[in-house]
């Protein structure tokens, strides 16, 4: 398979969601989310100095986005305000990162664990409800990085970037997670962003590797597909959700590639649409 380009021009690209005919992302070194439809057209939704990464909307349609350096998650209404959502720093050893939204509107945000240039420490999930209310949730976690919930809103999936492997937790009511097992381990594979589809496959950008992968519960990849950039994320979109939308960039540092502007948005179409969140 080969992949399409889609848009170039990416300082660092993360965070990929599809909504309403349009590719989101949140882009670092740009410091803005923007939108892509699928002839490339590319739009600036909002500025983030603090630079954004996962996003998700609330039930209403409001957005929620990380922002990285000052450890918070914020919210942007409709009418493009901007607001603090909630204030994560007491739970965040590190910049925070990506996350997955409920359909309720709970929200799963990772964060590095500690800081760019300090030695590696575990991270905790901050679990952040619909009223912005942030608790603790699991810890313990080797740099958690992409999430996804399952259709039926009771699972949970998460990448843990240092640890090669995914993890899973069931959902309780309350939107705590509970039972983490393992749902995947990845061996030399280093999970980053990733998606889920109908089959129960999770989709998975390695940023270690050049490549993504699809993995199924117990670790068997079932379809690998090499690149020339680094994939950080993936989303599964279009309208049949078919179309397996790829993040990439050369590396995910500041400067170089990034002042380059050597980041792209990829697309390869797959078998099995997309299913669940993002």
């Amino acid at each position: 398979m080969e992949t399409e380009i889609v848009l170039t021009g990416l300082a660092f690209g993360e965070g990929p969601r599809w909504r309403d005919g349009h590719l989101w992302f949140s882009d670092f070194y740009r410091h803005g989310i923007f939108r892509v439809d699928e002839s490339g057209n590319e739009e600036l939704v909002l500025e983030v100095p603090t630079q954004p990464s996962g996003l998700g909307w609330l039930p209403d349609g409001d957005l929620l986005f990380v922002s990285m350096l000052d450890r918070s998650l914020k919210r942007m209404n409709g009418s493009g305000d901007v607001f603090l959502h909630a204030d994560l720093s007491d739970i965040a050893g590190g910049p925070c990162n990506d996350m997955v939204v409920s359909t309720d509107g709970t929200a799963y945000v990772g964060n590095f664990g500690f800081e760019e240039g300090q030695k590696f420490a575990q991270a905790t999930l901050a679990v952040v409800g619909p009223d912005g209310e942030a608790r603790k949730g699991p810890d313990g976690l080797d740099f958690p990085n992409g999430t996804v919930i399952n259709p039926e809103g009771d699972r949970l999936i998460i990448a843990e970037s240092y640890g090669s492997r995914l993890l899973s937790f069931d959902i309780a009511e309350d939107g705590s997670l509970t039972g983490r097992q393992l749902f995947a381990d990845l061996g030399s594979r280093v999970p980053d962003g990733i998606c889920l589809d109908a089959d129960g496959g999770v989709w998975v950008g390695d940023p270690a590797n050049h490549s993504v992968f699809r993995v199924i519960e117990g670790g068997e990849v079932t379809d690998h597909l090499d690149l020339e950039l680094n994939c950080y994320a993936c989303m599964l979109g279009g309208q049949d959700r078919k179309t397996l939308y790829l993040v990439t960039a050369p590396t995910s540092g500041r400067g170089g590639a990034a002042d380059r502007r050597e980041g792209r948005i990829e697309r390869v179409r797959v078998e099995i649409p997309g299913a669940g969140t993002p």
